[in-house]
């Protein structure tokens, strides 16, 4: 896992509780925080999500922890997040890194199926996305490994035109696109982003920049 236990809750009390990073981190709050922090505090401490921050992980000790959790729990688990892809470990019996991506994506399919659950696997991308024009994530962008492409049933890419154009008419604004849907219909979702809360909500208002490029 990329982001270490500690961090991850860290993000996540900030986000359910709407309180900003640099807050949390310093540990400065105001009167009006503390409600808020107590309110996520206890949201977060009933909610049944169990964090594995093991480095390096290969698919075969990720299916073991999946089922030993998976029985924990009358064999019902509701999601598996993966953070992220490239940071998982080969078998040892590939001959090159994509081969070994391919691989763990296959076994990443199979586990999903065996469990009955549905897996978000975060991926790096390449870095010709920093040589375009346009910086919006595509299929080819994918980083290592066509397999990940074949085997996932739905891929979505996140975009910040604020990120890259300081004058950009999308500002607080993220496109959700959804590059593959197997079972329906591909285009772009468009989300609020409040940055000092790591948080995406659902856009209430689309500026007409946006409408037209889209």
């Amino acid at each position: 896992m990329e982001m270490g236990g500690a961090q991850l809750v860290m993000r996540m009390l900030g986000s359910v509780g709407r309180l900003d990073q640099s807050v949390l981190k310093t540990g400065r709050l105001e009167d009006e925080h503390w409600g808020r922090l107590n309110e996520a505090v206890v949201k977060l401490s009933d909610a049944p999500v169990y964090i594995d921050e093991t480095p390096g992980l290969t698919a075969l000790e990720l299916r073991a922890r999946a089922r030993r959790l998976a029985r924990q729990f009358n064999n019902k688990l509701g999601l598996i997040v993966i953070d992220y892809l490239q940071l998982m470990a080969g078998s040892g019996r590939s001959d090159n890194r994509a081969s070994e991506l391919g691989e763990i994506s296959r076994s990443l399919k199979a586990l999903a199926k065996e469990l009955q659950v549905p897996i978000i696997a975060l991926s790096q991308l390449s870095r010709t996305v920093e040589s375009r024009t346009d910086k919006r994530p595509m299929m080819s962008d994918l980083r290592e490994s066509g397999a990940i492409e074949q085997d996932a049933d739905l891929i979505m890419f996140m975009y910040r035109d604020e990120y890259y154009n300081q004058d950009s008419p999308m500002k607080g604004l993220a496109e959700c696109i959804i590059g593959k849907h197997r079972n329906g219909p591909v285009g772009k979702i468009f989300l609020t982003w409040t940055g000092q809360f790591t948080k995406f909500d659902n856009a209430a208002y689309i500026p007409e920049e946006a409408k037209i490029e889209d």
